[in-house]
């Protein structure tokens, strides 16, 4: 028995593979490169993510949460992970006892690690974060930082391995490339004084095409990996998500009918809608509905009346032969239309990031590799 499948986003791994290819030749050679998977691989599936990008040159990954490390781990993956989350008693054990690289911002935090690497009898590796300007975690100045480098000397399970700060607004406007610039500064004399074999990192997607010089021992590419740099850049880079849902029925709605809740729709002339598999309960954003387009058959088709929970509908009056069972592509390309998250975020007011994440958990995940 066949099932009309609700909805799904396809991921292209070897868009991926071939987006951190292009970032590795876009960065000074000595610089590692580092591929952000956090938030399940930016909702690209964090495993599969990450062996793609393993393959296209990364030599470190990041995560938010331990929990996100130990998935990575259990599925085989020994290259270094770093968790960006400052470490906390909650898990430190746990990240301890899966060789995860730890962030550290204060000697408690350090201690912390030196306790629980001492009852494990083994030696943590750890970063530390420096707030230039995010306003988030992180040493602040150089009493604080003095204070964290005099923890780690006196903790023989702790190895301070690498040190890093967050650009806030590298993808601004005048004054946030000249903020970027002043925390690049502050960086640059916070860890002057440290050993060279100590790894500093501060680029993201961001800095990483605007400021190549700002490259140090590593950047850490996110965005820009899944095919969305935030800057305008001559990196070839490809989005790697497509994201499909299926029309269960169509109808013909004459002059004067009322679509969806709150009756926010009438039309003044006759509609053939067709209703589609996805709604808000599968992460597409319910504000999308006022501006918000379809692909059907190659051709683009208005969203109209309030996105539901599990469905919404669209307008196919000027699309021929729209039958249930037809593909709508949500996200990604349908004859010589596309439409991108991006696009999608400027419907509703936020950021590709929050489009890509999006999805919930009903949602099909399927993948493919041209490779």
């Amino acid at each position: 028995m066949s099932v009309i499948q609700r909805n799904t986003r396809t991921i292209d791994l070897s868009a991926i593979e071939n987006n951190m290819r292009a970032i590795r030749a876009s960065v000074p050679p000595q610089a590692k490169v580092l591929a952000v998977v956090k938030a399940d691989g930016y909702g690209h599936g964090a495993v599969e993510t990450a062996r793609a990008a393993i393959r296209g040159g990364a030599e470190m990954l990041a995560v938010a949460a331990v929990s996100e490390g130990i998935q990575l781990r259990k599925a085989g993956i020994e290259i270094p992970i770093l968790v960006l989350g400052a470490v906390s008693p909650f898990d430190v054990q746990a990240g301890t006892e899966y060789s995860l690289i730890q962030t550290v911002c204060s000697p408690e935090m350090v201690y912390l690690c030196e306790e629980t690497g001492d009852a494990l009898g083994k030696q943590t590796e750890v970063h530390m974060k420096i707030d230039t300007g995010m306003g988030r975690i992180g040493v602040r100045n150089e009493e604080e930082r003095d204070l964290v480098l005099k923890a780690a000397g006196d903790c023989p399970h702790v190895k301070i391995t690498g040190v890093f700060t967050h650009f806030s607004d590298a993808d601004g406007n005048e004054d946030g490339i000249a903020f970027t610039k002043e925390q690049y500064k502050k960086f640059l004399k916070l860890t002057e004084s440290l050993p060279e074999t100590v790894l500093r990192h501060c680029c993201n997607s961001a800095a990483i095409h605007r400021f190549p010089e700002m490259a140090l021992d590593m950047v850490r590419a996110g965005i820009s990996l899944y095919g969305y740099p935030p800057v305008p850049t001559e990196t070839e880079l490809k989005p790697c998500m497509t994201w499909t849902a299926t029309v269960s029925y169509v109808k013909e709605l004459p002059a004067g009918s009322f679509v969806s809740y709150g009756r926010t729709y009438q039309n003044d002339k006759p509609v053939r809608a067709a209703t589609v598999t996805c709604g808000y309960a599968d992460g597409y954003f319910r504000s999308c509905g006022k501006e918000g387009y379809v692909l059907i058959r190659g051709k683009r088709a208005k969203i109209i009346g309030r996105i539901c929970m599990d469905q919404m509908m669209a307008d196919v009056t000027d699309i021929d032969g729209v039958a249930a069972g037809d593909e709508v592509v949500l996200m990604g390309q349908s004859g010589n239309e596309s439409i991108d998250a991006e696009e999608i975020a400027s419907w509703t007011g936020t950021i590709s990031y929050e489009i890509l994440c999006s999805s919930a958990g009903r949602v099909d995940r399927q993948y493919f590799n041209h490779h």
